[in-house]
């Protein structure tokens, strides 16, 4: 079980497997490892403490930036992930990123986007496609139909308190018309589009 590992140079933080979304594409559908680590899969979620652990067996400060993203939802661990990026700027003094499904709010049941300001970095949101229906029959959330909406909030809330931020969609996941309309979304909403 990893719970730190090395993708691409960036140094991620594998906080928990769970996730409300059952994204069709999603790499833990096809495997267990990515870049460092042998094993994304989790047995339980880790404490801070065990995080912080974590760390200190790493070099840190080799990697520019300090991401969390694993096999689930970084924040459906919120007050953990804010913890941890405390620590991490105040011990070692790096940006932190957060990719996410943009579904927050729906899991807290509250506006979440406030949390993250002066913690925060940056924040890169899986769009994923153009509209609601194209959205739950690829990404199968939880909370259903209302979850587009849902993350196209957190895009315009999120761009309030954090300094950088950017969506997603997966090339190959969706068609080329679907891809270019999320592109103008991304234009209209005034963030950085890619293409992953």
């Amino acid at each position: 079980m990893s719970v730190l590992y090395d993708y691409f140079g960036g140094l991620y933080i594998n906080l928990t497997n769970r996730c409300p979304n059952q994204c069709e594409f999603c790499i833990r559908n096809y495997t267990d490892s990515l870049g460092s680590a042998d094993s994304l899969v989790l047995d339980r979620d880790p404490s801070v403490e065990e995080v912080k652990a974590e760390l200190r067996r790493w070099d840190v400060n080799a990697y520019d930036e300090v991401i969390f993203c694993g096999y689930g939802e970084p924040t459906e661990r919120l007050p953990e992930l804010l913890e941890l990026a405390r620590h991490i700027k105040a011990a070692y003094g790096k940006p932190i990123r957060i990719n996410t499904n943009g579904l927050a709010d729906l899991i807290w049941e509250r506006e979440t986007a406030p949390d993250l300001e002066g913690v925060i970095d940056a924040v890169s949101i899986s769009m994923n496609e153009a509209d609601a229906e194209g959205y739950e029959r690829l990404c199968h959330p939880r909370f259903g139909l209302k979850s587009y909406d849902a993350m196209l909030k957190y895009i315009e809330d999120v761009k309030k308190y954090v300094p950088d931020v950017a969506v997603s969609v997966v090339s190959g996941a969706i068609s080329r018309e679907a891809l270019e309309k999320c592109r103008a979304k991304a234009g209209e909403l005034g963030v950085y589009f890619k293409v992953r």
